[in-house]
């Protein structure tokens, strides 16, 4: 028998995927384009978008990262100044330390030269007033033991000289 072949026929013996061979060509090339158009233009653009993000996110990275070691180093003159202010504190304590200690001492100077001051003045205004009680004493003794000596004696002692030597005899006598 005689099979007539078809055109149609044919292709769809040689086409694999059932598709006329025109439109797989067609679709092969406008592929083929779509993949150059979007090499060209499409791809780079995804690429440098890609690029910008990473670039931004690692920026942001970075920068966190500069802060973050920035505010350690603030952090570290921080404590370095406050240990500083805590040193010259504890200075300025010992020193007011040292002060208050040395006008202590002064003030303490001053009240002792002061106390002994006013106890001299008291020891020389009581030898004086001993002085002169041990002088209106003796003047006293010396006119009661005149008359006294001249009751025993029964004369007369009023000759200066005599009364004199008399009472200087007697306070002898009664020192020793």
């Amino acid at each position: 028998m005689f099979t007539a072949t078809t055109p149609l026929a044919a292709e769809e013996a040689t086409n694999p995927i059932g598709l006329p061979w025109g439109e797989v060509v067609l679709a092969a090339v406008a592929f083929g384009i779509l993949v150059f158009v979007l090499g060209k233009f499409v791809w780079p653009q995804f690429e440098k978008a890609y690029a910008a993000r990473t670039a931004a996110i690692e920026g942001g990275i970075e920068k966190a990262e500069a802060a973050q070691n920035e505010a350690k180093a603030a952090l570290d003159r921080y404590n370095q100044q406050l240990a500083g202010a805590r040193e010259e504190a504890a200075k300025i304590r010992e020193d007011a330390r040292a002060q208050a200690q040395a006008i202590r001492d002064d003030m303490l100077t001053q009240a002792r030269a002061e106390a002994e001051r006013i106890s001299a003045s008291g020891r020389a205004q009581l030898d004086a007033q001993r002085q002169q009680i041990v002088a209106e004493l003796r003047s006293d003794m010396g006119r009661v033991s005149v008359d006294l000596a001249g009751r025993i004696v029964g004369e007369s002692l009023q000759d200066d000289d005599r009364a004199h030597r008399t009472v200087e005899r007697f306070l002898a006598e009664l020192e020793r």
